[in-house]
């Protein structure tokens, strides 16, 4: 029996770490710090991406399909496996970067993440297969797996053309794409019809099927997005405002189906994770527009030259639309403790934040007044993040802790 609280708060401790390391940053524009800023940059994605949303979604996923089918022992040595990869790039990232110890942990995570998709696509019960859910959690692996071409390209880059070379950014590109729209919102989604299906309300197979359509083709397309700011040739142009269109068609339909349903949902979920779900579905209509406005040349250029507006809409999604989602899935599947007022003081750190992010940027674009204490102020509201999230583990660990001594 796989202990999944347990593994749920591993998870946030590195979401923890995650915001540590985020004020860390920050501390770097108000005072000298001995420290390289760009190693501590690669550890805080790093983790952020590989340690607390993969394996967020890999405990949800074992959750719905394996929690009564077994096959603990396999899972629990990838996990473990995985875990320990993560920590060698914690410990390696910010010491020395992309180098020899964190690449070789880099590498391992790669092929760790390999064999959880196998794992998962040999042992899924049957009767699971033909379900939306399923479906859904089944594209997003493939996602995840079909992103890892990036960091493979990125040793041969880095050996032939080197850092400044266009291909190097757009190898991370391609990774970050395909993690955050393939792999992580769509197993979220999956995850949500994993809840509709669960409460016996059924999906309209024709609706879902062209939203499937519709959605796999924008994740596809809209990676175009990301190359805009080359000056490709204008079919590029054609096929990422292709991109953004079938995802904003996509939502349309996803939505659509949701609305049809969500009163007969609403009345099966706690009334905070219907909250939670619903905040999490306007900042994922934010999300979809802002990927619309950079199909816009002038946008993609805009964002290019200040970069304040990419780190904005990444932050957006990564904790806003993901982390809120992931937040709701695991209270709702009781692996997750989350009071109230720790939820907003975390949603307060990510609101204000992210005013300010998108403020400095729109202040560089139009040359209007600077605010003299942003550094300052920017990592006081950062530090909410992983203050709620620290009290959220300390909380869960000690919950566990007592009911085992109870027990």
């Amino acid at each position: 029996m796989i202990n999944l609280k347990r593994h749920t708060n591993i998870a946030l401790g590195y979401f923890l770490i995650v915001g540590l390391l985020g004020v860390f940053l920050r501390l770097f524009f108000v005072t000298a710090i001995p420290a390289n800023y760009r190693f501590i940059v690669h550890a805080h994605s790093h983790i952020a991406l590989l340690g607390w949303v993969y394996i967020a979604l890999a405990t949800l996923i074992y959750k719905i399909y394996f929690a009564e089918a077994g096959k603990p022992a396999f899972y629990r040595r990838i996990f473990w496996f995985t875990n320990i990869c993560i920590l060698g790039m914690l410990c390696s990232f910010p010491f020395q970067g992309y180098a020899l110890f964190s690449i070789i942990f880099s590498t391992l995570f790669l092929i760790a993440s390999y064999f959880l998709a196998w794992f998962i696509f040999k042992n899924v019960p049957g009767h699971f297969k033909e379900l939306a859910s399923y479906k859904c959690i089944k594209a997003a692996l493939w996602y995840m797996v079909f992103s890892s071409i990036g960091p493979w390209a990125i040793g041969g880059v880095m050996a032939t053309l080197g850092k400044t070379s266009i291909w190097y950014k757009l190898s991370i590109y391609f990774y970050l794409h395909f993690q955050y729209n393939g792999w992580f919102i769509l197993a979220l989604i999956g995850v949500l019809f994993f809840l509709f299906e669960r409460n016996k309300i059924r999906v309209p197979e024709q609706e879902f099927k062209r939203f499937f359509r519709l959605i796999n083709g924008g994740i596809i397309l809209s990676f175009f997005l990301s190359v805009l700011w080359t000056n490709p040739p204008f079919v590029f142009y054609i096929l990422a405002a292709a991109g953004a269109v079938l995802q904003v068609l996509a939502f349309f339909k996803f939505f659509k189906i949701l609305l049809a349903s969500w009163k007969r949902l609403q009345f099966k979920l706690p009334p905070f994770t219907d909250m939670l779900l619903k905040i999490c579905g306007i900042l994922l209509v934010g999300k979809v527009l802002l990927q619309l406005l950079t199909a816009i040349p002038f946008f993609a250029d805009l964002s290019f030259r200040y970069t304040d507006f990419v780190i904005g809409y990444l932050h957006w999604t990564f904790l806003g639309v993901i982390s809120i989602g992931l937040f709701a899935f695991l209270k709702y599947f009781k692996l997750l403790k989350l009071p109230r007022p720790l939820f907003w003081i975390y949603f307060c750190g990510f609101v204000l934040s992210e005013v300010l992010i998108f403020y400095k940027g729109f202040s560089f674009w139009q040359r209007l007044p600077f605010l003299s204490q942003y550094a300052s102020v920017l990592v006081g509201i950062s530090a909410l993040l992983p203050l709620s999230v620290g009290i959220v583990l300390i909380n869960n660990i000690f919950s566990a802790e007592k009911r085992n001594f109870s027990g």
